[in-house]
């Protein structure tokens, strides 16, 4: 067993950006699993590299799979090399890659736990750790209640005076209302509220954090921040890809549970909240629960006025045919499970009186992306009549991924003689205007649970108020299946999605 503790540099390139977490334990449930190899172990070490992560840290790999633990450090170091965002520094991997271990055991098995507690004992003496507990559930939402209960009955979800015990939990965070309020209960008989990290993988984006800065750090931004100069908001996720070897999970969970309930409802709560009181994680997520509340229920008809669900046909995607959604790998032939949704939302409080929010997810559409785009009413035209010239509405763009960043349209004069009015972008770019990568959305989300700092992670209450809105709507889904829209693949959806947002007399953004 290793016994020097990983030792980080407390600078990241020469600039002190946050306090060093205290030295922990994380214990990462599903360890063998591809969430692990893609995502967290790849965040962990740029962690490293950045300086970031506790002077001691242990990392325990938690899986059925028989290996030891030089196979586990193997196989990640070989992931590491594919999926981290920056080069890997061979003798850093191997100082921080001593952090880790592989604990095997099934998770239904109580001496496993028991066994457990026995070796982070040890890694707190050899490694520093202080009785410091992370656990990360990655796995399936099936297996968290034998974890749960398990990490309950041997003691390890308490921690000793002056140490502490937090548990990460991965989404889906239930499929509708009832399965969250049991999960959120079957989490609280193990771990309180203080104690529990639900995360939200979009939060964690450097974009997404970004938001509350350029609206209550910028005048100009928070005085036009309403209804009285914004006309709508748009908010758009895109992916070329379809279901991508997803479709067990996928074809029982469709595009609104998937995208709306957890991501892109969050980003509209990041949009349109107000002030908060404090910086503090329950200021911010208070102002956010307000936002969820404030939504006008969409039930019964008004589902179908304001809501337009459709599925991928055949088609192309970058030159490429690709089969329609009914005929992926393990999909029903005759599923009507929905790959793309547009909404019409509104949020029924003072600030946003009259100004809908479009929502819009898609699968199998032409470019990926995420963004929100929130387009300012139009200026008198009196003074350009004239002239015969169309001066465009302003957008503020906030480009949540690929390419994270904010850009703002505006109307300008072409040089020459005559008076030609062109729009012009004033764009910001976050890789070019800080000269640094931006980190990974699993960086800085495990950097704070690792901090004691929930803001970024989704309260109990923001779960289920979440789930009553989209809950209504799938409840009038299930009246009806002839609503069920197909657009061909490599397309930007269907037409009834444009047919819903032209009755505000606009049109959706391209990517």
């Amino acid at each position: 067993m290793p016994t020097e503790p990983f030792q980080s540099n407390p600078l990241r390139d020469g600039l002190n950006l946050r306090s060093i977490p205290d030295p922990c334990s994380l214990i990462i449930f599903g360890a063998s699993g591809d969430l692990t190899h893609r995502k967290l172990v790849p965040a962990l070490y740029n962690l490293a590299a950045d300086g970031a992560l506790p002077q001691a840290i242990s990392v325990v790999g938690f899986a059925r799979r028989d290996k030891t633990s030089e196979v586990f450090r193997k196989e990640l170091g070989e992931a590491v090399r594919k999926f981290s965002r920056q080069a890997v520094n061979d003798e850093l991997w191997e100082n921080f890659s001593n952090s880790i271990t592989y604990h095997r055991s099934e998770f239904d098995n109580p001496e496993g736990y028991v066994s457990l507690a026995r070796h982070l004992e040890e890694l707190d003496a050899a490694r520093g750790t202080r009785g410091n507990r992370l656990f990360y559930l990655a796995v399936a939402p099936d297996q968290f209640e034998v974890i749960l209960e398990n990490l309950r009955k041997s003691g390890l979800n308490t921690a000793a005076p002056g140490s502490w015990a937090r548990v990460i939990v991965e989404k889906p965070f239930g499929t509708d209302l009832p399965s969250a309020r049991r999960l959120n209960d079957l989490v609280e008989s193990a771990f309180d509220e203080s104690q529990t990290y639900r995360i939200d993988h979009y939060l964690g984006k450097e974009t997404a954090q970004n938001i509350m800065v350029m609206r209550f750090a910028n005048a100009i931004f928070e005085a036009m921040w309403n209804s009285r100069y914004i006309d709508h908001v748009q908010i758009t996720a895109s992916e070329p890809l379809g279901v991508e070897g997803r479709a067990g999970y996928y074809d029982k969970s469709g595009a609104l549970r998937d995208m709306v309930q957890n991501h892109l409802l969050q980003l509209l709560c990041l949009t349109a909240m107000e002030p908060p009181a404090g910086l503090d994680a329950d200021s911010i997520r208070d102002e956010k629960v307000k936002v969820l509340r404030s939504l006008r229920p969409l039930a019964g008809d008004e589902v179908f006025r304001h809501v337009v669900r459709a599925q991928y046909g055949a088609g192309a995607v970058n030159g490429k045919r690709v089969a329609a959604y009914r005929d992926e790998l393990n999909v029903n032939p005759e599923s009507n499970t929905e790959t793309f949704v547009a909404l019409e939302v509104n949020v029924d409080n003072w600030r946003w009186a009259g100004v809908p929010f479009f929502i819009r997810v898609g699968k199998r559409l032409p470019k990926g992306g995420t963004e929100i785009a929130v387009q300012f009413k139009s200026v008198p035209p009196v003074l350009f009549r004239a002239t015969g010239e169309t001066v465009d509405d302003n957008v503020l763009v906030i480009r949540i991924q690929p390419d994270e960043g904010i850009s703002l349209r505006m109307c300008a004069k072409m040089p020459g003689s005559s008076l030609r009015i062109e729009p012009v972008k004033m764009d910001f770019h976050y890789g070019t205007s800080f000269g640094k990568a931006t980190p990974e959305a699993y960086e800085r989300l495990l950097l704070d649970a690792m901090s004691g700092d929930a803001t970024l992670f989704a309260r109990r209450d923001e779960v289920e108020e979440a789930w009553k809105f989209i809950d209504l709507i799938h409840e009038a889904w299930r009246t009806r299946s002839n609503d069920l829209a197909i657009y061909s693949a490599g397309s930007w959806g269907p037409s009834e999605a444009d047919e819903l947002i032209k009755r505000h007399e606009a049109t959706w953004r391209r990517l």
